[in-house]
């Protein structure tokens, strides 16, 4: 089964609910984007978690 489930914010890509699985990521602020922007938003805009982690060391 497919379902549309929105768009990627980033590419507007169609993202689908497949079989009971999203196609895509939500972010921690509830923006949904595809898996290829998601990787390219993440080392733009790297997290809050992988900061702090790296600092402490």
């Amino acid at each position: 089964m497919k379902e549309l489930v929105g768009e990627c914010a980033n590419c507007h890509k169609p993202i689908y609910c497949l079989d009971g699985f999203l196609d895509g990521v939500i972010s921690d602020n509830r923006t949904l984007y595809c898996f290829s922007c998601n990787g390219v938003t993440n080392r733009v805009n790297p997290d809050k978690d992988s900061n702090s982690s790296e600092t402490e060391s």
